[in-house]
């Protein structure tokens, strides 16, 4: 008791001594030079406020309370829409549509102005941009190519025919949208090319998502569907990769070439990076604990993959989609590898990327019939063109009608990856803000409607419990 009272004096005594020695020495600087002062008793309240005001209007205080109010509606709605039986994805997308321009303005317009004030943008442009890299990093790194050994055939066929007919539904759409929607420095050419592309898009990562809650893992329905998405992944981000070469170049020379390295590129990665992937990595590939260095490599890679494809013209996403699927895809590597960038990825930047899309698709641009008869073209165009496209190649091939439909309803999930394409399109200037308003609100429905589509084709699916829901969907 003695000795805890004689450590508390002796605490005091020296916290007294230094406050004593740091105000003297304050108490010696240069003559004249301006000093502290307390104040009077009346001014606290005002010197509080004054710093508080100063405070708030710190960049660091903005971007954070924006990524607070973002992440916080994204869970609240994922939940809610659990409820639904929709992945999380949708929920996050529908958060982006609330906080954006569509919603949030209208009904608040000074609250949006301070928590989204237009200088503000470009930092949650950039993060959202890092969010995408490293996402796109993990969709190749989950690209399994063994799903295609048993099936690789009849998925190529099914996955080309569901990306071939609504890429011509696109084409032939764009020739009435792009006279009244089209942006003006825009070719044609360029437009319906685009177009076509984003109605061809799947989402892998939710299409994953959809048959692991829907219990179809392991059946032939669920692994054709992960073959064809697998194909239909690689294939629509190659054709991808080439739309915006040709765009960017401006002439089909330039085009040529941009495309001519981005084959070099490509080949380089396949041919000199695999391998000395697979090397360098090769005790992770075992273990499944990664060193400093493998993990420095790791990123290495996958950022110099995005910067090379950004500077060639073929984007950034293509080279951590690239990057990914160059490494090692051992279970153990892969799962602890994803462990590490999934959470951060997936919770907070993605989420980021919703509100920022949200905020840059004004649904109130729709204002008239015209447009909202347009909007319904481009979702019966895309929905139509997807599922016959997928349907009837599946039936082709030997599947039943039930199954074939059911995958055709899978193959139409757009989510997050078609949103990823759209902000594309809409940063280079190839689609206005009307069409960019148009093709969000295609890829919230088409996406929505897939669990419900499965449920009524395949009602043994609602007899079944339902697989517990993550907190990380893709």
């Amino acid at each position: 008791m003695k000795k805890t009272i004689w450590h508390v004096l002796s605490y005091g005594a020296v916290l007294a001594l230094a406050v004593l020695a740091l105000a003297w020495i304050l108490s010696q600087g240069p003559r004249g030079m301006p000093a502290l002062t307390m104040g009077g008793a009346a001014d606290w309240t005002g010197l509080a406020r004054d710093v508080l005001a100063k405070n708030a209007s710190l960049p660091l205080v903005g971007l954070l309370m924006q990524m607070l109010v973002i992440l916080a509606l994204s869970r609240l709605c994922a939940r809610l829409l659990k409820f639904f039986g929709q992945p999380s994805v949708v929920g996050e997308m529908v958060a982006g549509l609330l906080l954006g321009k569509s919603v949030f303005a209208l009904v608040w317009p000074a609250g949006f102005s301070i928590l989204f004030p237009d200088h503000a943008l470009p930092q949650l442009y950039f993060f959202s941009q890092i969010g995408l890299i490293f996402f796109m990093f993990l969709v190749g790194l989950d690209l399994r190519l063994s799903h295609l050994r048993e099936r690789a055939s009849v998925a190529i066929l099914i996955s080309h025919v569901s990306i071939l007919l609504p890429f011509l539904c696109g084409t032939v759409l764009s020739l009435g949208l792009y006279r009244y929607y089209g942006a003006t420095r825009v070719a044609f050419s360029s437009f319906a090319l685009f177009m076509g592309i984003a109605m061809s898009i799947t989402a892998f990562p939710v299409l994953a998502r959809i048959i692991q809650d829907k219990q179809l893992t392991g059946t032939t329905l669920g692994t054709m569907a992960i073959a064809c998405a697998a194909v239909d992944d690689v294939t629509a981000w190659c054709l991808l990769a080439a739309v915006l070469g040709i765009v960017k170049a401006g002439s089909m020379g330039s085009a040529l070439v941009v495309l001519s390295v981005a084959v070099v590129f490509v080949l380089f990665m396949l041919k000199v990076m695999r391998p000395l992937a697979l090397k360098w990595l090769r005790p992770a590939t075992v273990e499944g604990k990664f060193s400093s260095g493998q993990l420095a490599f790791i990123f290495c890679v996958g950022l110099g993959s995005a910067l090379v494809a950004e500077v060639i013209g073929i984007h950034a996403l293509f080279g951590a989609f690239l990057a990914g699927a160059i490494m090692p895809h051992h279970v153990s590597f892969r799962t602890s590898l994803s462990a590490k960038i999934e959470h951060l990825t997936t919770v907070v930047l993605l989420p980021i990327f919703f509100a920022y899309t949200g905020i840059r698709a004004q649904i109130n641009l729709l204002d008239s019939w015209h447009a909202w008869l347009a909007c319904g073209a481009i979702i019966v165009f895309a929905t139509a063109g997807k599922m016959l496209g997928a349907s009837g190649a599946a039936r082709v091939a030997g599947m039943r009608w039930r199954d074939a439909l059911a995958l055709g309803a899978l193959m139409n999930t757009r989510g997050l990856m078609e949103l990823v394409v759209l902000n594309i399109g809409y940063d280079m200037g190839i689609l206005s803000p009307q069409i960019f308003a148009m093709m969000v609100v295609m890829a919230l429905v088409t996406t929505f409607m897939t669990g419900p589509l499965l449920s009524r084709l395949l009602p043994e699916l609602r007899q079944k419990p339902a697989a517990p829901i993550e907190a990380v969907v893709l």
